[in-house]
């Protein structure tokens, strides 16, 4: 999980940097509202690796590696995330979100999210 913060503030605002790695190509961004109680993902990406930034509300976010033929392994985390946080949801680990507050996140993809490229590379698991 990353706590993002302002890095510069002034009379007129703040400025937060949400991301600058120099390396990360974002192919695709997209904006999701959550209700309360919904979940979402309970899937994993063959090679998509992706930034969830929640701009408003609070979610439950839960991870787990799978090996390379899909079974589960290691350890299944979860974490807390409230506005102004952001996760990062590698290839080859199922994540699922369940939504505590209504939420809206900002979705900032390293693949395609067309209907055809998003189904090829995702594999639906339920991890909650």
């Amino acid at each position: 999980m990353f706590r993002i913060r302002p890095e510069f503030a002034d009379e007129r605002g703040e400025i937060s940097k949400i991301l600058d790695d120099g390396k990360t190509v974002i192919r695709s961004v997209l904006l999701i509202t959550c209700r309360k109680g919904s979940v979402r993902a309970n899937h994993y990406h063959k090679k998509d690796w992706h930034y969830a930034y929640l701009l408003s509300g609070k979610m439950e976010y839960t991870e787990q590696p799978v090996d390379s033929n899909g079974n589960l392994k290691g350890k299944k985390e979860s974490v807390v995330i409230e506005a102004g946080d952001m996760v990062l949801s590698h290839p080859m680990t199922v994540h699922a979100m369940r939504f505590v507050e209504d939420s809206v996140f900002l979705a900032l993809a390293t693949e395609s999210r067309s209907q055809r490229a998003y189904e090829e590379d995702t594999v639906r698991v339920r991890l909650i």
